[in-house]
């Protein structure tokens, strides 16, 4: 353990989480207006190779969970059922988003935990309200991704106005397909279709395992509803405090570091790539990269936004640094533009789920939280941010220009400082790009009794599962009987990070753990 490694820790111990008394299942809890009870699922086999027990079931929920009689909407649940006579009841999981589809993550968690884990517990996936094979689900703009977009880098007005046209454009496609719908596609709403999958499987309590977004739509569901929570884990923790707006403009700083720890990586590896070993002069050519396909799309379908699209993966994953960094080379060294539209096809390319997941997504956050509906701050905002960030920063407002022209109104963001549940458990990388590491900082000092493991070094999004045996250890053992570690200082616990990967084809040969971390981070997709 290193002095820092020692200073986030303290002295560690153990402690094991204590039982609550739950609330009845129909019992109302705080800020609930009324109950709504529903059938129990009726559960089918959706099998697949990889997860032979894989079932799948549909529930009714009221879209406006204050009038519970009114209009019914449909989510989608997946469940891996326990087979252990131990059986500690369901773990609900979401991987993100907001927009993210889980049913496959039931079966993903329930084959990565140690057997004896996942045996205890009904693991249970489930898209969220407009998400996947939830019905109604949203496409406010089928092919707004479409190549080839104007330059995210607003240097003209011309440029400006047409990336402002399409958020102005989608914001009123969404408005107009989906008026009615939209007042209700917000986190909370997702809490209390949570709360209905509880009451539906007959629980309590529910265990809850969320990643990334998935940590804010646990936090929020803790907070409404503290009784019901049994265990809690988060893994890549949304900062509570600064949702949206703050958070995606802290985002674009962090993401530009991570960006620079990969052409870092490039200059240590120039015997494979031949991009040099200066990592400065690496950037000037990724930029000069970028500056060239702004005039000339590569392939006809990879400007300067789609690049950027490419690339903003890699800040999520090192996993595939190695075929961001062949398609880089391959382009700057060999004057070859095919392995670069390929990564595009596989990274940075947005197909129909992805159409879906991003109109889920806005429609959740411009809802969530108030966004500045004056232009002029956006400008101002952003501006300020590219000139000692300028990986993502305009990439990264155009996703999120939409909210400055949504059609409905916006909400405060939900108070999750808790005292009453028992010990969650928080995970973190401390170069995490996505969830910069002082939201999760900030989430552990706001849900007394939390513990928080610290991956030293890490900069992935998403650690558990993914090839840290030190961070699934201490998962395993919070899920087998609530064991948390204690420390005294900002962390609880510190794991060291996996290395970085060699430069080698992701088809190639590969480090321990990185087809598990391959495996989580293609469930968890990108900008969730």
């Amino acid at each position: 353990m290193g002095k820092r490694a020692a200073a986030l820790c303290g002295a560690a111990a153990v402690v094991i989480a204590g039982t609550f008394t739950a609330v009845p299942a129909g019992a109302s809890a705080p800020g609930t207006a009324h109950t709504f009870r529903t059938a129990k699922p009726a559960w089918r086999s959706c099998a697949t190779e990889d997860h032979p027990t894989l079932q799948c079931a549909s529930l009714k929920v009221p879209l406006d969970h204050h009038r519970p009689h009114g209009e019914k909407i449909s989510l989608a649940l997946s469940r891996v059922p326990h087979t252990a006579r131990t059986y500690q009841g369901p773990l609900l999981v979401n991987p993100g988003g907001p927009g993210g589809s889980g049913l496959t993550l039931a079966g993903f968690v329930a084959s990565s935990l140690p057997a004896e884990v996942a045996a205890q517990y009904d693991v249970i996936g489930f898209d969220p309200r407009g998400v996947g094979a939830s019905k109604p689900a949203l496409d406010c703009g089928p092919g707004h991704f479409d190549p080839v977009r104007p330059d995210s880098l607003p240097t003209t007005p011309a440029i400006e106005k047409a990336n402002l046209d399409r958020a102005r454009s989608f914001a009123a496609a969404c408005g107009k397909k989906y008026g009615h719908l939209l007042p209700y596609i917000t986190t909370t709403a997702a809490v209390r279709d949570m709360d209905v999958i509880r009451q539906a499987l007959g629980a309590e309590k529910i265990n809850y395992f969320g990643y990334s977004y998935g940590t804010y739509l646990g936090a929020v569901y803790a907070g409404l509803f503290p009784e019901r929570v049994r265990r809690l884990v988060l893994d890549s923790v949304v900062d509570p405090t600064d949702v949206w707006h703050e958070a995606n403009l802290n985002q674009d700083v962090a993401f530009d570091d991570r960006h620079r720890a990969f052409l870092a990586w490039v200059a240590e590896h120039d015997a494979t790539y031949r991009l040099g070993t200066d990592p400065e002069r690496i950037e000037a050519r990724w930029y000069a990269m970028r500056a060239a396909l702004a005039k000339k799309p590569a392939g006809g379908t990879v400007g300067a936004s789609e690049l950027e699209d490419t690339f903003i993966p890699g800040g999520y994953y090192n996993g595939y640094w190695p075929g961001l960094a062949e398609a880089f080379a391959a382009y700057v060294n060999d004057k070859d533009p095919d392995p670069l539209v390929a990564a595009y096809e596989n990274f940075g390319a947005v197909d129909a789920s992805g159409d879906n997941g991003y109109s889920v997504y806005t429609a959740v956050q411009c809802r969530d939280a108030r966004w500045p509906r004056d232009w002029r701050q956006w400008r101002r905002d952003n501006w300020a941010v590219y000139d000692k960030a300028p990986f993502m920063t305009w990439n990264n407002a155009w996703y999120n220009a939409p909210c400055a022209f949504w059609p409905t109104d916006s909400r405060r963001p939900v108070t999750v400082a808790n005292g009453k549940l028992p010990p969650a458990l928080l995970f973190q990388a401390t170069g995490d790009a996505a969830t910069p590491y002082e939201g999760a900082v900030t989430a552990h000092r706001l849900l007394a009794r939390s513990s928080l493991v610290v991956e030293e070094g890490g900069g992935n999004h998403g650690v558990t599962l993914s090839g840290n045996a030190c961070l699934d250890e201490h998962l395993a053992a919070y899920l087998t009987d609530g064991t948390v570690p204690r420390g005294h200082g900002e962390a609880d616990a510190v794991c060291e990070a996996l290395p970085d990967p060699e430069p080698v084809a992701a088809t190639a040969k590969t480090a321990a753990g990185s087809s598990h971390g391959s495996a989580l981070h293609g469930l968890l997709g990108f900008r969730h």
